[in-house]
């Protein structure tokens, strides 16, 4: 009877050891190809796809990235941030990692929609449409930009957030989820000037053709949808010129522009 227990105990014993073994040995396993990752997965190769401002190796050079740099401990959020704080036009960035020994940063790049005066004339700033400062401009005549009235950028610095004097942050908002909404219409191009200067109402001019006088609490997407509706349906002509408002019964008006 005891002998039977005995050879219980060391039967329990072994599958102990041979369960902490199998641990132990996973565990060097485990060392062995982490180890071997360090040493062998180097990057050799370093490829930058849609850059258009930028040249490769100025993305190259932002990104930090080197020769020899591990590929398994490469901080890839780290390596876009200071990408996009190097370049203010990089608005996003991708990397992926191309075994063996490659690297891939894939760049999307914004344009410049709006230029903004610096608050207390502190020169011309060129903003995307989500806000974010490029660079300093010669003047508040860019092409191709819409030129802001009625708010001016408080301690302008490239690479940073537009941000509003005291006072304008409300403004702050409607301009920017007003670019927001005429972005995805498709109409921020055509924009030569966005005037935030009244009490109730936002002015867009349309290069000199048409302006969009627009409520401040307006739901700017669905309001910049049904106004390209108008525009697109041909009934205003290329010749006229004048401001499209909305009246009561959530309907718009075409104000011809006195000569």
């Amino acid at each position: 009877m005891a002998t039977r227990r005995s050879n219980k105990r060391k039967q329990r014993d072994r599958g102990r050891f041979g369960a902490l073994y199998k641990i132990f040995s996973l565990i060097i396993i485990l060392v062995v190809v982490a180890a071997g990752c360090v040493v062998f997965f180097r990057v050799e190769t370093i490829t930058v796809d849609g850059e258009e401002r930028y040249t490769a190796a100025e993305v190259t050079a932002a990104s930090g990235v080197e020769q020899g740099d591990n590929l398994f401990l490469l901080d890839r959020l780290g390596i876009a941030r200071r990408i996009m704080a190097e370049l203010p036009y990089v608005e996003n960035v991708n990397i992926r990692r191309a075994y063996p020994d490659g690297v891939i940063i894939t760049v999307q790049e914004c344009r410049a929609a709006a230029v903004i005066q610096g608050e207390d004339g502190d020169g011309w700033w060129l903003i995307n449409t989500s806000g974010k400062i490029l660079e300093q401009a010669a003047s508040g005549d860019v092409a191709g930009t819409a030129r802001i009235a009625g708010l001016t950028a408080s301690f302008p610095a490239v690479g940073a957030a537009l941000r509003a004097p005291e006072g304008g942050t409300y403004r702050l908002t409607v301009l920017l989820e007003l670019m927001d909404a005429l972005e995805s219409q498709g109409m921020m191009e055509q924009v030569s000037s966005i005037d935030l200067s009244g009490t109730s109402s936002v002015l867009v001019d349309l290069n000199g053709w048409v302006t969009l006088e627009i409520g401040l609490t307006a739901d700017f997407q669905e309001e910049m949808g049904t106004l390209k509706a108008i525009l697109d349906s041909g009934d205003i002509q290329p010749n006229e010129r004048g401001t499209i408002i909305k009246t009561q019964g959530d309907r718009y008006s075409f104000v011809p522009r006195e000569s």
